[in-house]
């Protein structure tokens, strides 16, 4: 039988590492080449439509049709001129992914000739097929129809010759069927109440801006071990193979020197990501073999997401030319380190003040605090909602070991802002502060945070949800996850905590308390009713766990649990009542939720379930047999005083057979248990039986294959182990 691995890693040691030299001119001299920008804008646009589409993007106004035309004709020349000859409405349905269709600008004439055209009414607006996506309810299934519509915050650009303009898309009936949509809802919500806070501070502040700083980890395979590798290829993570004898024990990945091949890979996504505007700032090894990560600059969060899912797919693509395949799954190999999306966020002013950044001054450090607990209590409030954001199937295998955060929801913000925090709770009387009182206050806990402020920067790496100096990172999103789902709950709780803030501060105000101290009177309030949040030990011990739920915190112990947080009337509340999300679109994405998971685990049981008993044991049985002619070999040859001899191979041969045997009753068992929960029509209940009954079969299921990969001869062994998928560059 031929041994498919083996000729696998044949094919890696012959290869050529693809060489990759790249311009040798500075980034700034070709940074957002291929963006049609402002600069841009200005060059192919009248000054009217030039105005207009600023306008849009700065102030969030309409664009008169009357300029769409004049845009749509600029934007087509420019792309032109570079070689393009389509376009597409680029977006984010729901399936995590991101989508396109693409249309010519060539047109017939009347005369029969044909021309370049693109309209100002394609631009705006196109009618994609929308039956093949996700809808959870919101569209009959005989109902095609949705619309793309034009984002103009986030600029088009030229993607593999063809021009992408960024779009929202929606259902006839208005209904989102994207993450995008409802996050420009969230971050217009956010922007409103921060303004209207920021302005306690600074009258001249007219908007507020989400940043965010989406730090990407992933993993690189060898092509040729990664086609050789059934379940990466259709499941993203491997469903079967022995931990290596050396993974990452040694820690001496992390922050190492970057292999040559992947280096190489590592510039052509940075100057092709560089081209498109992506900011990237960091690259470096990450703690597990053949773990990486980048890291850009803090940009808008809408223009943030779109740039993290245009470099995924960048990367793809320019790993393929490298003969490398990507790994963004959370959890693509047991036991070692998963990947997430460090979701790094924080506010920043019209004025380019960083809301969530100490000042230099008591007054600015009010505002820093305002903020800063404002955030703390939208989490208290709406962590399970969070949680269940980046809650997956693969999610849900990475969270709670190997460095990644638990699945409890917690708030790290070191020990001395914790101080400063409890000093706030005990010395704000709930009356009229006398003069010694508010000197004190201000002189030494409010005025004293920028002296403070560098403790907090060594953060808790258990911690899902930690501040880290001037910005809160959300450690628990997953690496293959669009961040629009987290950021849209977190954008729109915060924007609702700052809008009761401001209520019941103007309420003091308006009985003649000072503003400062009405301030600070309402943020006592807020960390008295939010503190059981906070924690700085160990988020793994089942010490916290057990203290987490004492104090009531979002706990996930099932996937489909979690999703149910989605239908809980304060969770529909919070987003219908700001406008984000309808109660009728949440249900929708409740159900999307289920559905995807469902899908997923089916595939990955059926794909385990299929290498189990058609590669799996016949390579078991096919050494047993190599094993049971050495055994009749050695007794034909020294007959009675084989016994010793033989004493190994019968162990195996008796192990080997447990396994098989364990192994088939098992995968059977699971289809069984399969077909019950087809049998179920709600999707909702199919998917907790899903969870009950079938995920469990999984893990039973490898780990006697994982033993037999132990005893089965390397050379017979069908896939690549994880000394080669993790140490083959």
């Amino acid at each position: 039988m031929e041994n498919f691995r083996f000729k696998a890693l044949v094919e890696l040691n012959n290869r050529q590492p693809v060489q990759f030299e790249g311009t040798d001119k500075a980034v700034s001299s070709y940074f957002a080449e291929n963006v049609f920008d402002r600069d841009k804008m200005r060059k192919y646009l009248t000054p009217e439509a030039f105005e207009a589409v600023v306008e849009a993007i700065d102030e969030g106004t309409k664009i008169n049709r009357k300029f769409a035309d004049q845009i749509a004709s600029g934007m087509k020349s420019w792309a032109m001129e570079r070689g393009v000859t389509h376009y597409t409405h680029w977006f984010h349905p729901l399936n995590e992914s991101t989508a396109e269709k693409h249309d010519s600008f060539f047109e017939l004439t009347k005369s029969g000739g044909c021309i370049e055209k693109f309209r100002g009414e394609l631009l705006i607006q196109q009618e994609p097929d929308a039956s093949s996506f996700p809808s959870g309810g919101l569209r009959n299934t005989f109902e095609a129809r949705g619309y793309t519509a034009w984002d103009p915050s986030s600029p088009a650009f030229i993607h593999d010759k063809t021009l992408c303009i960024p779009t929202v898309f929606v259902s006839f009936t208005g209904d989102a069927l994207d993450f995008k949509a409802p996050l420009l809802k969230s971050l217009a919500a956010l922007d409103k109440a921060a303004t209207c806070v920021a302005q306690y501070f600074d009258r001249d502040v007219r908007h507020v801006l989400s940043t965010v700083g989406l730090e990407q980890e992933y993993f690189v395979v060898d092509e040729a071990l990664y086609h050789v590798r059934p379940d990466l290829m259709m499941t993203g993570r491997t469903l079967m193979g022995h931990e290596a004898a050396r993974n990452q024990q040694l820690e001496d990945h992390y922050f190492g020197t970057i292999p040559s091949r992947v280096a190489a890979f590592m510039r052509e996504f940075e100057e092709e990501a560089y081209r498109l505007g992506i900011p990237l700032k960091t690259r470096h090894n990450e703690v597990a073999p053949n773990q990486y990560e980048c890291a850009p600059n803090f940009e808008e969060g809408n223009l943030a997401v779109d740039h993290n899912l245009l470099l995924m797919s960048v990367m793809k693509n320019v790993a393929i030319k490298h003969k490398l395949r990507i790994l963004f799954h959370e959890k693509p190999y047991m036991n070692v380190n998963g990947s997430g999306k460090h979701c790094n966020w924080s506010m920043m002013s019209d004025k380019g003040v960083n809301l969530l950044s100490p000042g230099k001054t008591p007054r600015n450090n009010l505002q820093f605090l305002t903020f800063f607990i404002c955030t703390i209590r939208a989490v208290y409030e709406y962590g399970g909602l969070l949680m269940a954001s980046i809650t997956n199937l693969s999610n849900y295998q990475r969270l709670g070991g190997s460095e990644a955060p638990p699945s409890i929801m917690s708030v790290f913000i070191g020990e001395t802002l914790q101080k400063a925090l409890n000093s706030l709770e005990e010395k704000i009387p709930n009356k009229k502060m006398t003069p010694d009182e508010k000197t004190e206050l201000k002189l030494d806990i409010v005025g004293k945070i920028p002296e403070i402020m560098p403790d907090t920067t060594d953060r808790n790496r258990t911690s899902p949800f930690a501040f880290s100096g001037n910005r809160f990172e959300f450690r628990a999103v997953g690496s293959g996850s669009n961040c629009s789902a987290p950021l849209l709950i977190l954008n729109t709780a915060v924007a609702q905590q700052l809008t009761l803030f401001k209520t019941e501060t103007d309420k003091l105000i308006d009985k003649n308390v000072k503003k400062d101290e009405a301030i600070l009177q309402v943020l006592r309030s807020f960390i008295v009713k939010s503190k059981d949040i906070l924690f700085d030990g160990n988020s793994y011990a089942e010490e916290w766990r057990k203290e987490a739920a004492r104090r009531g915190l979002s706990v996930i112990d099932s996937i489909t649990s979690a999703f149910k947080t989605y239908l809980e009337p304060k969770s529909i509340a919070l987003l219908s009542e700001s406008g984000v999300l309808s109660k009728k679109e949440l249900e929708s994405r409740y159900e999307i939720k289920n559905e995807t998971f469902l899908k997923k685990l089916q595939i990955e049981s059926r794909v385990l379930g299929d290498l189990a008993i058609n590669h799996i044991i016949p390579t078991a049985i096919q050494y047993q047999n190599v094993l049971i002619a050495n055994v009749r070999g050695l007794k034909e040859l020294f007959g009675d005083k084989a016994g010793d001899m033989i004493v190994p191979q019968m162990l195996a041969l008796e192990k080997m057979s447990r396994h098989i045997k364990d192994i088939n009753i098992k995968v059977y068992q699971m289809i069984d248990e399969r077909k019950k929960a087809n049998a179920t029509e709600n999707i909702i209940e199919r998917a907790e039986e899903y969870f009950k009954n079938v995920l469990p079969y999984l893990d039973d299921i490898r780990y006697h294959i994982d033993k037999l990969e132990m005893i089965v001869d390397d050379e017979f062994w069908p896939m690549p182990k994880y000394r080669e998928l993790l140490f083959s560059h």
